[in-house]
């Protein structure tokens, strides 16, 4: 198998980061893909979940 395209990895983190993803997704990740990808998507994936949950406090709470 090629390596993963943006779109499997980013799936592949979003599951990673909610504790749903497959054992062979996990192996599949780990055989053909690319560290450093990875880490980039998973550290914007956290920013925007960071940020979609203090835009949704801001909101409530009228701030």
């Amino acid at each position: 198998m090629s390596k993963p395209s943006l779109l499997h990895v980013v799936k592949s983190v979003i599951a990673a980061a909610i504790g749903v993803q497959s054992n062979k997704n996990r192996e599949l990740d780990f055989q053909h893909g690319s560290l450093p990808a990875y880490i980039l998507v998973g550290l914007v994936v956290t920013v925007l979940f960071i940020l979609t949950i203090v835009s949704i406090v801001s909101a409530v709470t009228g701030g």
